[in-house]
């Protein structure tokens, strides 16, 4: 069936990979990373057409793939009308430009393809700016070869963002667009760790939502706080960081940071450019690994996010891994033993939130304990103070004063000592 003229033609791609059975099972291309490449490219706005994986045990330094491969990929790009060739790894500027000289058509790799999307999902300032350092760093040293297939696409999937004329200028611009970029975010920061500080100084209990992409730690979020943050079943669906208030059974305040997702191969200068933003993990007092228990690959997942959070120095947090899905799975969960703690839960059904809740009351920092105490009415501002801090369980007015069950932090416990009864 032929588009119409008012819908938008798709781009037909074609992936290709290469098995070595050499590398980690997260840095080679698997099946599972060539159906993830294809959810990506779909994510773009693909087409994907077919793809092609070569078995071999190196990678070709010049042309990543092997001369027979190539000369089958070749033969059917005119067959199947492919617009793009869409590679399950980072291409170096020299495989570029080979692979652009080789087929003729717009060559592009699985980092630009993951940068493109961030382009397209990128909607606060900052989000913008580390997605354009990211495209920058990635595309200097390949201006050539892109400069060649930006020449005959006009446009298309790795072409969003910085824009075409950006990129055929000179170096030196670029690079200087590259400091001005660093410096803006340097700003951003500062101003990120002003408001990390006043939450420290004020006693502000932080956790962050981490995981794989399309987990759903957005949903959770929506859940736990009624967030109203979008949640689709798409990867990246958000990028831009959101802070929600929690408050626990006890009166304890959380304020929950979502963050973006992960996945495999995620490209290093996006890795850099979010790092402000991904800082957040480094300062919580602890995380949520939400984890999509329902895909079979779910224990790779938990390694890809493993990895990113031991490079940004957040591996030693106490984390509570939160088995999403929980209503799709069709075998028990194996939980994660390096954890603080785990559960199983489904944020569509709300099962198993009860015990997350009851889980991050006891791994957040000042928790509570159940005491009665009988305060003097002379000590009404402390009756206050009980009143706007504290969770209180039951009230009684006495004779001798007001008998107060409640549940009390440290600092709240050492000023009722005496009136403890």
């Amino acid at each position: 069936m032929e588009a119409t003229s008012n819908e938008i033609k798709k781009e037909r791609v074609l992936l290709a990979g290469v098995h070595t059975g050499c590398r980690d099972i997260l840095s080679d291309t698997t099946e599972e990373s060539m159906a993830e490449l294809a959810e990506l490219a779909k994510t773009a706005g693909a087409e994907v057409v077919t793809s092609v994986v070569q078995n071999k045990a190196e990678l070709e330094s010049a042309t990543y793939m092997g001369e027979g491969k190539l000369e089958e990929i070749k033969n059917l790009l005119d067959e199947l009308e492919i617009d793009t060739v869409i590679f399950d790894d980072e291409l170096s500027p020299v495989q570029l430009r080979n692979l652009s000289d080789i087929f003729g058509i717009k060559v592009i790799d699985r980092t630009i393809l993951i940068l493109d999307i961030f382009a397209m999902r990128a909607k606060s300032g900052e989000g913008k700016l580390q997605v354009e350092l990211a495209q920058l760093k990635y595309r200097l040293p390949r201006l050539r070869g892109l400069g060649v297939q930006m020449s005959r696409t006009g446009g298309g999937i790795g072409t969003r963002g910085p824009g075409e004329t950006k990129l055929e200028s000179d170096r030196r611009h670029i690079n200087r667009r590259i400091s001005a970029l660093e410096e803006e975010i340097k700003e951003l920061q500062k101003h990120r760790e002003l408001l990390r500080s006043r939450r420290r100084k004020d006693g502000v209990i932080t956790a962050c939502l981490v995981g794989y992409t399309n987990a759903g730690k957005s949903s959770l979020l929506n859940r736990l706080t009624d967030a109203e943050v979008l949640a689709e079943n798409k990867l990246f669906a958000t990028l831009d960081t959101t802070s929600r208030g929690l408050v626990l059974e006890d009166n304890r305040k959380i304020l929950l940071v979502d963050t973006v997702g992960f996945i495999r191969k995620l490209p290093h200068h996006l890795v850099e450019a979010f790092k402000s933003t991904l800082e957040e993990t480094v300062v919580a007092d602890f995380l949520l690994h939400v984890i999509d228990s329902s895909n079979p690959q779910y224990d790779n997942h938990i390694r890809v996010v493993d990895k990113v959070l031991a490079d940004l120095g957040a591996g030693d947090k106490p984390i509570i891994g939160v088995y999403n899905k929980a209503d799709l799975c069709t075998e028990d969960v194996v939980f994660n033993n390096s954890y603080a703690a785990g559960v199983s839960i489904s944020v569509k059904t709300g099962q198993g939130l009860e015990r997350l809740m009851e889980l991050i009351g006891e791994i957040a920092p000042g928790k509570k304990q159940k005491v009665s105490v009988l305060v003097p009415y002379s000590e009404g501002s402390l009756v206050n103070e009980l009143h706007e801090n504290q969770k209180i369980l039951s009230e009684e007015y006495t004779e001798e004063g007001t008998k107060i069950t409640l549940l009390a932090d440290r600092q709240a416990y050492e000023k009722l000592k005496n009136y403890i009864i």
